[in-house]
């Protein structure tokens, strides 16, 4: 006998297989990979049981066993799903889309978000040259309420002094990070999930994992100043960049923000 194997056949392999990639991806970031292991090989050994072997008594069990684990799933996973499904909404081609619905010109976008990135930039590049430390947080598609009540509000207009003197050294201020929604400082002083990633280099600070931590938790980009050398870095899409210009930053800014 033969399989009749067709174009729906072929599509329906190709979707489960890229949602299995997608979850494994999710799994490998959240530092849950072997709990996705564990539960792919559970997975096989219950198909191998309950249509294979077709043992009923244990397929019966492993079938109750999988109507709870997915639940349970839900539930431990709650943040992380949460996160994926953010970072779907955030796609580039999602971002046109809503964009071409909702009737908005990306020229036009992008002449209004300069006059944001200009501020932040020239701010970053002063601190870069006097060695002040640095840590702002520019909101994108994930709002950062919960991160912007750590600290001290401030709902202010976004300008380059103002910047400077957050991050000032005397400042009270100036050890947490600011949170830049919505063309206007939300707050400053925030306290900033860091990250445990191994491949991080052991010369960058907790300013650069703080960094990191939050771009691999929240739709988000951060940029660091470095204190010991004056190193510009922005953190984001879970990767951390580098000893960036001014014209990188600038560049960085007004591709991802759009």
């Amino acid at each position: 006998m033969f399989i009749e194997i067709g174009i729906k056949d072929i599509i329906d392999v190709a979707l489960v297989a890229l949602m299995l990639y997608y979850i494994y991806r999710l799994m490998k970031e959240s530092r849950s990979l072997n709990v996705f292991m564990g539960i792919m090989v559970f997975v096989v050994l219950w198909l191998v049981v309950s249509q294979v072997l077709e043992m009923r008594l244990l397929g019966s069990i492993m079938d109750k066993l999988v109507s709870v684990g997915v639940l349970a799933l839900i539930i431990l996973f709650q943040d992380d799903i949460r996160k994926f499904l953010y970072n779907i909404g955030a796609h580039e081609r999602v971002r046109f889309f809503k964009r071409f619905f909702s009737g908005r010109d990306k020229k036009r976008d992008q002449e209004s978000l300069k006059q944001i990135i200009m501020p932040i930039v020239m701010a970053c590049l002063n601190m870069s040259k006097r060695k002040v430390g640095a840590l702002i947080v520019m909101e994108r598609s994930m709002p950062l309420d919960d991160i912007s009540g750590t600290g001290e509000r401030i709902d202010a207009n976004i300008s380059q002094q103002l910047i400077e003197n957050i991050f000032f050294k005397n400042s009270p201020l100036h050890d947490g990070a600011m949170v830049i929604a919505n063309g206007r400082i939300k707050s400053a002083g925030c306290i900033l999930p860091v990250s445990h990633d191994l491949d991080i280099p052991k010369e960058l600070g907790l300013r650069h994992r703080a960094a990191l931590g939050i771009a691999q938790e929240c739709d988000c980009i951060a940029i660091v100043v470095s204190e010991e050398t004056g190193g510009i870095s922005v953190a984001f899409k879970s990767e951390l960049q580098l000893r960036l210009s001014a014209e990188k930053l600038e560049s960085i800014l007004t591709q991802e923000m759009i």
